[in-house]
């Protein structure tokens, strides 16, 4: 029998290992071992099985240690609340996963008849459980918050070909698949009986994992002839880090106009070639260039001088009340000239960011907590994510967006040969944040096949090939022109055609694996023991 203790401290143990997985620390191979621990303090060992509200809280507490240590910045500003109440509300996802994982791992690995296939359909179904869970924190409510997939940890590893095959959700499902065969091992070497059969079988877990890399590295995205783009991505940096940033206005519109007067100084001595397009971040012109005539003449003047456009990140008002759009502008200086508006098309931001961007209950919890007064009153766009600058379609996913699959998947599958990713990290100070999103923007670089460009205020803006490779990147809180020639033209792989099929397919094995264990439970062996 395993004391209730030593399960909780497992499942600490395991939270904490997930955590290291992922950026700054990025020890990627850490994701299997952390997932093992928790599936050995759920299952059932020395004639005694967990019950499910025991896997419940096992699942919470390390659901609670995970989030706490991959999300501390949230609160970096607001208090060490935010972090807290984050974390617990994420916690109970993993709580349910905890609860669910118990029953399915008591069916399977309870020593009688069958050992091995029902090890094997305990094996699928932990791991579709866990996808499902992950689907569902990633959804509900107010959108759902995506960070911390398995996925997002594994972009140095050798599973990231993967993405290209079935996305995230493939990569989830297959490091939880990982995990829980390496667990099972564990679990039979604790057991006084070891059935050959069972443990051979769990073999055929990282036997299959190859193949299916193989056949993911086979496929190098959609076959069409490839060109050339000149990019410029421009960090302009922030006066000062904190909520305070929309008080700085217009000095960082200024910091962007002066390094992006820098890069034309630069191409006009030849030093650089010349951009066919210009990437500035998210809130780089939160003076609404469409409003201010000084923003207006500023950037178009540097459009006209580059002969390129801008891509703008800006605030702009709806008109009604307090409410606003956080959106890219494609802002070419140049059709003024012709007698056209600058701007060229636009993408409003549709992920927005609860209690950040929105507020949900904004009267209950305005009167309760007066920091969340300052949240934001943005709502979302509509549309496919793609803007058209300099002949080429281009897809958006404005900071928090890019961790949706579809604000990847969907511009691409309408065209895009390129995703940008404007972000503003400065109120976020020097935390792990940017870092984590850089690793996600990887992964979506080889989910669809697609150079990315990732513009930060202050850090850190980077170039990513198709292969999800770092071409270059700045450093943090500094200014900075990035000048790269990336090749488009090959965007789309499988996971861009298949959608959210294999989403659906993992859900749905997690779902099959909970009835077969609950059905099966019901005439489990008399000398099969709950702990209470």
């Amino acid at each position: 029998m395993i004391p209730l203790l030593l399960r909780l401290v497992g499942a600490a143990a395991s939270g904490a290992l997930l955590a290291v997985s992922f950026p700054p620390v990025g020890l990627w191979w850490m994701t299997p071992p952390a997932i093992a621990v928790l599936v050995v303090v759920l299952s059932p060992v020395r004639g005694t099985a967990p019950r499910a509200r025991t896997g419940a809280l096992v699942g919470f507490l390390a659901g609670l240690v995970f989030f706490l240590l991959l999300v501390p910045w949230v609160g970096l500003y607001v208090g060490a609340y935010a972090a807290w109440g984050l974390s617990v509300v994420e916690a109970l996802y993993l709580a349910a996963f905890g609860a669910g994982a118990a029953v399915i791992l008591r069916a399977g690995l309870t020593p009688g008849g069958h050992d091995g296939r029902r090890a094997a359909a305990a094996l699928l179904g932990v791991a579709g459980w866990w996808s499902l869970w992950e689907w569902v924190r990633s959804s509900w409510p107010w959108g759902g918050f995506p960070w911390g997939r398995l996925a997002f940890g594994q972009a140095d590893g050798p599973l990231l070909p993967l993405a290209s095959l079935g996305g995230t959700p493939l990569m989830g499902f297959v490091v939880a698949a990982l995990g829980t065969a390496l667990g099972f091992a564990v679990v039979l070497l604790l057991r006084r009986d070891r059935p050959v059969r069972t443990a051979t079988g769990l073999l055929a877990v990282p036997l299959v994992t190859v193949g299916l890399v193989a056949a993911a590295a086979s496929d190098p995205g959609d076959e069409h002839p490839t060109q050339t783009l000149d990019v410029a991505v421009i960090q302009g940096n922030v006066p000062r880090l904190g909520l305070d940033f929309n008080a700085q206005r217009r000095a960082v519109l200024e910091n962007h106009l002066r390094v992006t007067g820098e890069l034309a100084d630069r191409v006009d001595a030849g030093e650089v070639p010349r951009p066919d397009v210009v990437m500035w971040p998210e809130n780089a012109s939160d003076i609404s260039p469409l409003a201010d005539r000084r923003a207006a003449d500023q950037i178009s003047a540097l459009s006209r001088r580059l002969g390129a456009p801008i891509l703008v990140g800006t605030v702009l008002p709806t008109g009604e009340g307090r409410e606003a759009t956080n959106s890219y502008l494609v802002w070419d200086g140049r059709s003024a000239d012709r007698g056209e508006g600058p701007v060229a098309d636009r993408h409003d931001k549709k992920y927005i960011q609860p209690f950040g961007e929105w507020l949900p209950l904004r009267a209950p919890l305005e009167a309760l907590f007066p920091i969340a007064r300052t949240a934001g009153h943005f709502v979302p766009g509509d549309g496919d994510g793609v803007v058209t600058a300099a002949g080429v379609d281009m897809g958006v996913a404005i900071c928090f967006e890019v961790a949706f699959d579809s604000a990847a998947r969907e511009p691409v599958a309408h065209g895009a040969q390129l995703l940008t990713i404007p972000t503003n990290n400065a109120t976020f100070g020097r935390s792990p944040m940017t870092y984590q999103q850089l690793a996600m923007s990887r992964v979506r670089a080889v989910e669809h096949h697609v150079p990315v460009l990732i513009a930060a205020t202050s850090g850190v803006s980077a170039v990513i090939g198709s292969d999800g490779a770092v071409q270059q990147e700045t450093e943090i809180f500094e200014p900075a022109a990035l000048v790269a020639q990336v090749e488009i033209g090959s965007a789309g792989t499988v996971a861009t055609r298949s959608g959210s099929i294999p989403q659906v397919v993992c859900c749905l094995i997690g779902l099959v694996g909970l009835a077969w264990a609950v059905i099966h439970s019901r005439r489990r062996p008399a000398h099969d023991h709950e702990e209470s």
